[in-house]
Parts: C-alpha cells; sequence; structure tokens
C-alpha cells in the first residue's frame, strides 16, 4: 500500500488503458504475456495503428468510462509512420494532461514511455510503477 493510501482505498485495483502500437509496442507487450512475466491483470490493451494517432479526448473518455489511469506504449524512433511520432506523442500526452488539469484531476493519471518490439521487461516495469502511483492517486471521481 502506498504512503498516502488510507483506509478508504483499500482493496482499491486501479484500470489502466494502455494504448499500444499494433507493429511495434503490441510486439513487446505479447512477449511480457508470453513470457509470464507478472503486471497488474487490470490493464486493458488497445492497438492503434501510431501512438500519434491517439486524441487528448480519448484519454479523458477513458477515465469517464471507469479507467483509472492511461498508459500510452509510443513507438519512437521505430514508428514505421512518421519520424517525429516520439514528438507528436509527446504533445498529444500534454495536452491530455491540461485537460484532466482542467477537470481537476492529477496529470499524473497520463504516462507515456517508449516500447518496442523487444521491452517486455520495461513494459512491465512501467506497467507495475504506474499502478503503484495510480493505487496512490485513488479512484477517480466524479470526472465530467
Amino acid at each position: 500500500m502506498g504512503a498516502n493510501v488510507g483506509p478508504e482505498h483499500d482493496g482499491f485495483r486501479p484500470r489502466i488503458l494502455v494504448f499500444s502500437t499494433n507493429s511495434i509496442s503490441d510486439i513487446g507487450i505479447d512477449l511480457a504475456g508470453s513470457s509470464h512475466m507478472h503486471y497488474p491483470p487490470s490493464a486493458v490493451v488497445l492497438p492503434v495503428p501510431c501512438s500519434s494517432g491517439i486524441k487528448p479526448e480519448w484519454i479523458l473518455h477513458a477515465l469517464r468510462k471507469g479507467f483509472d489511469g492511461v498508459f500510452v506504449a509510443a513507438d519512437g524512433t521505430d514508428c514505421p509512420f512518421l519520424s517525429d511520432c516520439t514528438g507528436r506523442t509527446a504533445k498529444i500526452c500534454e495536452r491530455g494532461q491540461q485537460m484532466l488539469k482542467e477537470h481537476s484531476l492529477d496529470p499524473k493519471r497520463i504516462k507515456m514511455a517508449a516500447i518496442c518490439s523487444v521491452c517486455a521487461e520495461s513494459f512491465v516495469k512501467h506497467m507495475n510503477n504506474f499502478f503503484e502511483t495510480l493505487k496512490e492517486l485513488g479512484p477517480t471521481k466524479g470526472v465530467s
């Protein structure tokens, strides 16, 4: 249990939506699963063609629909579509964090990291750390 988590968060298991790219990060995430690496079972992976195609509004929508955090598994420099994918994805996440602030939500509910096709251990580490951060923040309530 995190230092800031009180009795009201006992048993709380954060739900995480993972935007994953089907040509790069999905492969690393699949490798984590097939290698029996442990990360929170409350993580739901949603494949997208390119991480720079995510809309900031989708992040807020995910929190409105019951997710406690959104993890963007970005293409990084391996993107087959855009040479500036990482920069574009970072701007999307920054705008998402601004939107969260506008709705009185902690911007730490969004995390972005480049996950490549062999980054299974990195993905697991990010998921476990993000899960702990979200446990400390507690569940999302009253997102409008």
